[in-house]
Parts: C-alpha cells; structure tokens; sequence
C-alpha cells in the first residue's frame, strides 16, 4: 500500500474525510454537453482541460478526495467510438492525471472511479442490476479496468453505485491483488440494493477484505442514506462511506431530472456519529453543497 493510502487509512481513524460532489452537474454548469453514451468519459478525449477544472471546483470547495471522470469508462464503451485498447487504456489512465493534477498543493486523495457495469450500458441499468451476467463475466470485464486505473497510481478505487451483490462480490475478486485499496458503496432504495437485496447481507459480505477500507451507499436519496449508515457500520465492520443525491429524481427514461433538491447539510453530523468517514455528495451536489458540508465538519466537536 503506498504512503497516502496509509495516509487515508489513518485519517479515516481519526475523523471524517470530505469528498467531493457531482461530476456531471458541475461540467455542465461550465457549459459542457454530456450527451451519448460515454457521459463525462467522452471529455477524457475531448476536453480534459474541462475535467480538471471541475475537479479543481471541489478542492476549492473543501473537497479533500478527488473522484476521478472514470465512472462511465471502459473498453468496450471506448470501442464503439473506434478507440483502440491500448488508446483506452490511455484515457482511463489520464482521468487519475487530471485529478491528481487539480489537487496539486493541497492535502487531497484521488479515487478512481470504478463504475457499475450497468453503467456502460448507458440504458439506466446501474439502478436496477440483476445483468444476466454471471459473477466469472463481471469479474473479467472489471478486471482490465481496474489494471488500467491502477498502473496510473490512484490512493483508492471507488467501487461506487453498485446495485447487487453478484457485481459487488466480481469488484471485490477483481480488486482484491492490485495493491490498492477500496471503497465499496451500493446504490439502494429504502433498506434494500437496487437489485433487492437485504442491505445487512451485502456489507456482510464485506468482511474478511482488508483492502477494503470503507463500505457504504451513494447515489440514493438522503433519507436512504440516512437509514444505510447505521446498517453498514453494523454489518461491514469498515468505516462508512456515504454520498447521496441532491434529492432530485432521474427519470431514465426521459434522461432528465425532476423534483425538489433536498440536500441539508445538517444531516452529516448525524452520519459521522452513526460511522461515517468518508461523506460527500453524488448527483446534482455542487461545490456550494460541499462548502456547507464542509463547515458543518468543521464545527463538528
């Protein structure tokens, strides 16, 4: 493990740790169009200056982990565009550069983002699971992504918005050698994986890892949060990780979304004394949220 994942590992044990917010919702606040199937991936290639101007939005606003633009990336996805393997693998690698770039000079860690494979599907499967894919086939599509973010030297991956076991359980076997350590949250409804699953089995099922050092939920709404933390602490035994939504509801059909934002800041302290240690914001959380969740750590005694 190298010096600033012990580094990270450390902190965790002493108090809470900021993440940053949405990628997404802060790259087209700057204007960028993030339509088809690569999302965000596609400024990998496009416009990484963009990137890391996001990125540096959220160190600016007290963010002390830096999520990488990799979420939606693969290979395969890649491929479609008639980028070769090795192009590809280029692409996955300078999404770790670019944050690593925009914490430059500040105390901040770089997760690279291991997305779910629903997500490459870009149909809103991420939020549903159950792929008809077996935990092998899962496993080895992971597996060449997660050599790529590694050889470019992340602090942690985040193995984030998975929404079943079976996935869980091929990231957990596809990362467990690479001499990196993990993070891995599930997107849930109410008490249960997106795929239905009882939460208290999945981060069960976390037990036994030592590269993993935190397990938790993103992607889901604050109230589901709210009720997550607790059972992670209970049965992962990791430090918890948490990122909720703004509030606001994706319509995947639609591809847009609608409701209220519902995102008070307030509920941290709620979550850092039922476990958590590594809390932050996932879709629609801006660097003006992650300010505010920032002075509420900061006040915390």
């Amino acid at each position: 493990m190298t010096r600033p994942a012990l580094q990270l590992r450390r902190a965790l044990e002493s108090g809470p740790v900021l993440l940053d917010g949405g990628l997404s919702n802060q790259l087209e606040a700057q204007g960028c169009d993030l339509t088809g199937d690569l999302w965000s991936a596609r400024l990998l290639a496009d416009a990484p200056e963009r990137l890391e101007a996001a990125h540096r939005a959220y160190v600016r606003a007290g963010a002390r982990v830096v999520i990488t633009s990799s979420y939606q990336a693969s290979f395969e996805g890649f491929g479609q565009r008639g980028v070769t393997r090795r192009e590809a693998a280029a692409l996955l690698g300078r999404s770790v550069r670019l944050a690593r770039a925009a914490a430059e000079d500040t105390r901040a860690w770089v997760a690279a983002s291991v997305g779910p494979y629903g997500a490459v599907l870009a149909d809103g499967s991420e939020y549903r699971g159950r792929y008809g894919l077996s935990e092998w086939d899962l496993t080895r599509f992971h597996r060449e992504r997660v050599s790529a973010l590694v050889a470019a030297e992340p602090d942690v991956l985040a193995l984030e918005t998975v929404p079943d076991v079976v996935e869980a359980a091929a990231l957990l076997r596809a990362t467990e050698d690479c001499g990196v350590p993990v993070w891995l949250s599930y997107t849930v409804r109410g008490t249960r994986t997106r795929a239905g699953q009882p939460l208290d089995e999945a981060f069960d099922m976390v037990r036994g890892h030592p590269h993993v050092l935190a397990a938790g939920v993103n992607c889901c709404t604050a109230q589901d949060a709210d009720r997550a933390v607790e059972t992670a602490a209970t049965w992962a035994g990791k430090p918890v990780v948490v990122y909720p939504n703004s509030g606001e509801r994706w319509d995947a059909d639609g591809r847009r979304w609608h409701g209220p934002a519902d995102f008070p800041a307030r509920r941290v302290r709620d979550w850092v004394r039922r476990g958590a240690r590594l809390v932050g914001g996932c879709c629609r959380v801006g660097p003006d949220e992650i300010t505010e969740l920032a002075r509420e750590l900061a006040s915390m005694p």
